[in-house]
C-alpha cells in the first residue's frame, strides 16, 4: 500500500502531523508540542526518501502516479505524480521542515504548538504543490499554503507584520486569480483539469500569449520577479527565523517550479515570444537587485534582496532553452534552499543574542563567537558563488549556457559574481571582523550544540553539493530533456 501512495503519504503525514501538535493545547505542553512536532517533520522526511531511492533516472515522464475521482461533475481528479525536477524539490521542503522545528526549539516560547503545526501543514501543502497533476488540486494547495505562512508572519513576526502580511498575502492571491482564469478557460477548451492534456491542445499564439502571462503573474509574484519583488524583503523582515527560512528555501521555488510545469509547457511558442522580455527580466533582477542589495543596512534584507538576484538565475536558466542552463537552474533552486536557510539561521543566531538585525550594531563578533563565525564566513563565501560550494554550480551552469546563446547574457549575468561577492564581503566584514565593537558585542556567547548540530549539517549539504551535484543533475537529466523536446515542438493549429 505505500508503495503506491508514497505522494499522498508525504502530504499527508505532515499535515496529520501538525493537527496532532495543535492538540496538545497551551504553552503548558510546550515541551511535548516540541518533540511531537520533531519525532512528525522526521518520519514526513522519511515518508520522502523512497522518492529518490525507488525513482526511475531514465525516465523523463511522471512516476509515483495515483488517484482517484474528486469532483466527478466537473472531472476534477486528486491525480498526483512527480518527475526529476519535483522530486528534488520535495525532498528539499520535508528536510527544511526539520531544521524549522529545530531552530524554533528555544527561540519560540509562546503559542508554540500552533507554530511548529503551521510549518508541518505547510509543508505537506507545498509538497502537494509539487505532486499535483490536476490543476485545481494544484490550485488548492497553492492558495492554501498562504494561510500557514500568513499566520506564521501575522502572530510571531516583528512590529510591521500587518503590513508585511497584508502586502504578502494581496500580491500573492492578486496573481493567482489570474492564474485561476486560466485554468478555467482551459477546461473550457478540453473538459479536464489534467494537467497532460492541456500539453497536448493546441492554441493559437495570441492565446497562449494571454495565457503565459496569466501564469506568469501568479509565478513571478512567487519567485519573485522584478518589478513584482517588492513584498518579498518587508515579509523577510518581520517573519520569524523559521518563516524566513521557509520563504526563502522553498516558497520561492514554487514559482520556478510552475513556470516548467504550467506556463512553458502548455504555451510553448508563447514562452519562446516572450523569450526576449523574460530574460530581460531575469537580468535586471540579477545585476540591479544585487546592487540594491549593496546599500542594505539590515542583514535580513541583504540576504532577502540577494535571494531575489539569485533566483533571476532560475528563470534565466529556463528562457535559454537548452539542457545546460534548465539544469543549472534546478541545482541552483535546490543550492539556493540550503544557503538562504543557512543565512537566515545565521542572522537568527545573532537576533536571539542581541535583538538587533542592523549592520552597525555589530563587530568583531568572530572575536567572541568564532566557531559561529566560522560557519557565516563560509555560508556567506557560498552565497557569492565560490567554487566548491553549492552556490557555484547552479550559477556557473547557467552563465555557460547564456554563453552558448548571447555573449552578452552571459556577461551581464557573471556580474553576480561580482556584485554577489561585494554585498556578501560588506555585510561579513562589517558584522564579524576587526574589533569587538561595543560591550553587547563583548558578551556574546558561542554556538550551542542544538544551533551547531543545524548549521554543520548544512555546511555538510553546501559543501557536499559543490564538490559533487550529480544526484541533483542525473535526477533532473531525463526530464528537462524531455521537456525541451516537448517546447520545441510546435503546437500551432495548422492554418
Amino acid at each position: 500500500m505505500f508503495e503506491s501512495h508514497i505522494l499522498s503519504f508525504a502530504i499527508w503525514v505532515p499535515i496529520l502531523a501538525g493537527i496532532l501538535v495543535l492538540f496538545t493545547g497551551g504553552d503548558q505542553h510546550a515541551g511535548k508540542a516540541r518533540w511531537l512536532a520533531l519525532i512528525g517533520s522526521i518520519v514526513a522526511f522519511a515518508v520522502t526518501v523512497p522518492l529518490y531511492t525507488g525513482f526511475d533516472f531514465a525516465d523523463g515522464g511522471f512516476q509515483f502516479q495515483e488517484g482517484f475521482q474528486w469532483i466527478p461533475a466537473f472531472n476534477i481528479n486528486y491525480h498526483l505524480g512527480v518527475d526529476g525536477i519535483a522530486v528534488p524539490l520535495i525532498l528539499l521542503t520535508s528536510f527544511t521542515t526539520i531544521i524549522v522545528v529545530i531552530a524554533g526549539w528555544e527561540v519560540i516560547e509562546k503559542r508554540v504548538a500552533q507554530y511548529n503545526a503551521a510549518f508541518l501543514i505547510m509543508s505537506g501543502l507545498m509538497i502537494g504543490v509539487f505532486s499535483a497533476l490536476d490543476a485545481i488540486l494544484y490550485y488548492v494547495f497553492w492558495e492554501a499554503m498562504l494561510i500557514p505562512m500568513f499566520l506564521v508572519i501575522g502572530i510571531w513576526g516583528g512590529p510591521n507584520r500587518v503590513y508585511a502580511t497584508i502586502k504578502f498575502f494581496l500580491y500573492t492571491l492578486l496573481g493567482s486569480l489570474l492564474m485561476l482564469v486560466a485554468f478555467i478557460y482551459l477546461y473550457h477548451q478540453t473538459n479536464s483539469f489534467e494537467i497532460v492534456d492541456y500539453y497536448r491542445m493546441p492554441i493559437a499564439l495570441d492565446v497562449q500569449i494571454l495565457i503565459f502571462l496569466a501564469f506568469f503573474m501568479a509565478f513571478a509574484v512567487k519567485i519573485p520577479m522584478w518589478p513584482v519583488h517588492t513584498w518579498l524583503p518587508d515579509a523577510h523582515v518581520e517573519a520569524p527565523t523559521g518563516g524566513s527560512v521557509v520563504l526563502a528555501a522553498i516558497a520561492l521555488k514554487l514559482g520556478g517550479y510552475s513556470f516548467l510545469r504550467f506556463a512553458m509547457p502548455i504555451a510553448p511558442d508563447a514562452a519562446h515570444y516572450l523569450t526576449g522580455f523574460m530574460v530581460t527580466l531575469s537580468l535586471i533582477a540579477i545585476v540591479y537587485i544585487a546592487l540594491v542589495a549593496l546599500v542594505q543596512q539590515d542583514m535580513k534584507k541583504l540576504i532577502a534582496y540577494s535571494s531575489i538576484s539569485h533566483m533571476g538565475f532560475v528563470t534565466l536558466g529556463f528562457f535559454l532553452f537548452n539542457p545546460l542552463g534548465m539544469e543549472g537552474a534546478v541545482v541552483q533552486m535546490i543550492s539556493h534552499g540550503f544557503i538562504s536557510t543557512a543565512m537566515f539561521l545565521c542572522v537568527g543566531v545573532l537576533y536571539d543574542r542581541m535583538h538587533s538585525r542592523q549592520i552597525a550594531d555589530y563587530g568583531g563578533v568572530a572575536n567572541t563567537m568564532p566557531t559561529f563565525a566560522a560557519f557565516a564566513v563560509l555560508f556567506g563565501m557560498a552565497n557569492a558563488g565560490l567554487p566548491g560550494t553549492s552556490g557555484f554550480v547552479g550559477e556557473f551552469m547557467v552563465i555557460l549556457a547564456s554563453l552558448q546563446v548571447n555573449f552578452w547574457y552571459a556577461f551581464l549575468a557573471a556580474t553576480t559574481l561580482i556584485f554577489g561577492a561585494a554585498y556578501t564581503l560588506w555585510m561579513v566584514k562589517r558584522v564579524f571582523f576587526g574589533e569587538i565593537a561595543n560591550a553587547h558585542v563583548a558578551e556574546l556567547k558561542d554556538l550551542n550544540r542544538r544551533e551547531f548540530l543545524i548549521l554543520g549539517v548544512l555546511t555538510v549539504l553546501v559543501i557536499g553539493f559543490g564538490v559533487y551535484p550529480q544526484p541533483i543533475t542525473e535526477m533532473t537529466h531525463a526530464s528537462v530533456s524531455q521537456l525541451l523536446s516537448h517546447l520545441a515542438q510546435s503546437k500551432l493549429p495548422a492554418l
